[in-house]
């Protein structure tokens, strides 16, 4: 039975919206009373925090895990299909990042202006993040969703992003403090790591979700087909497929030769394979057809492009 854990990745997403509508309202104050274009950027980034927020909370609402008439393997790649929606978010987010630090090397711009008390401010925002980033990937993990696993992800970035900001401001600070106005090439500089990072936020959850949605194979056969193999009774079994996620759910497909020749006892047989599938692959939902004794089959999976 598949676990409904939709109302715990509720309550994970409407805390975190508030956070990060927090630290989104507190980088934009900052970054534009300091002129900097790499706390803006950050800031922007945060957009998305919110956004992706919102979208899984819609997307947690659509997935569930219950089949229904016109959903009978579920809704649960509904989820997956939020993961994607971040991973548009980030790259937009990446695009912005690096246009805005190009349109500030070719045309110029007013001076950086940051002081301590900014900085300050900065640290409340890196504190925030990372308790945000752990919390949401020890309850993704928990209850297996990937919308939380993956907007962990995005936060994760989100630290690495304001330790860079941070870093490049504190030297504009002190090339101010030690007039040394060459450093304001920081702010600008920096906002490059930025992009980057926001970007391989981003890969790292279409990565992750693309192969559920386009129904990549779940388990190696030959895993399966030595579990199945251990079952007295089972002679053979070929033709093994499998799609899902392995903790989430995974749909396993295979062809089984039996020694039995009665309904009853074949039935018994297929069931033991059940069982011993789900105590390793749970939650798993298999359907088996049988086979007769003299049946012969010398391929456990489907053929590869290749061969």
């Amino acid at each position: 039975m598949v676990r409904d854990n939709r109302s715990e990745v509720r309550k994970v997403l409407i805390l975190t919206l508030l956070l990060n509508l927090f630290v989104m309202g507190l980088k934009a104050v900052v970054g534009f009373q300091a002129n900097s274009l790499s706390l803006q950027a950050d800031a922007l980034h945060s957009v998305t925090d919110s956004a992706n927020n919102i979208l899984g909370l819609i997307a947690s609402r659509l997935s569930s895990p219950i089949p229904d008439r016109d959903h009978p393997y579920g809704h649960q790649k509904y989820e997956a299909l939020g993961a994607l929606g971040i991973a548009a978010f980030l790259g937009i987010a990446c695009f912005e990042i690096l246009k805005s630090a190009t349109e500030r090397i070719l045309e110029g711009g007013s001076p950086v202006r940051i002081a301590g008390a900014e900085l300050s401010l900065l640290i409340v925002v890196l504190g925030v993040n990372i308790f945000v980033a752990f919390y949401e990937r020890k309850i993704g993990r928990k209850v297996g969703s990937p919308i939380l696993i993956a907007d962990a992800y995005h936060t994760m970035s989100d630290i690495w992003v304001t330790i860079t900001v941070m870093a490049g401001l504190v030297g504009v600070w002190q090339g101010r403090v030690l007039n040394l106005p060459q450093l304001q090439w920081l702010d600008v500089i920096l906002s490059f790591p930025v992009a980057l990072l926001v970007f391989y936020s981003g890969w790292t959850v279409l990565k992750a979700n693309v192969p559920w949605l386009v129904d990549e194979m779940a388990i190696a056969p030959e895993a399966i087909h030595q579990i199945v193999m251990e079952v007295p009774g089972v002679i053979n079994c070929h033709d093994i497929a499998s799609r899902g996620l392995l903790g989430r759910q995974i749909f396993i497909e295979m062809h089984l030769v039996v020694e039995a020749t009665d309904v009853e006892n074949a039935h018994k047989i297929t069931e033991e394979v059940e069982i011993r599938l789900a105590e390793q692959f749970s939650p798993v939902r298999v359907i088996i057809h049988v086979e007769p004794p003299d049946y012969q089959h010398d391929r456990i999976t489907f053929e590869s492009e290749d061969s």
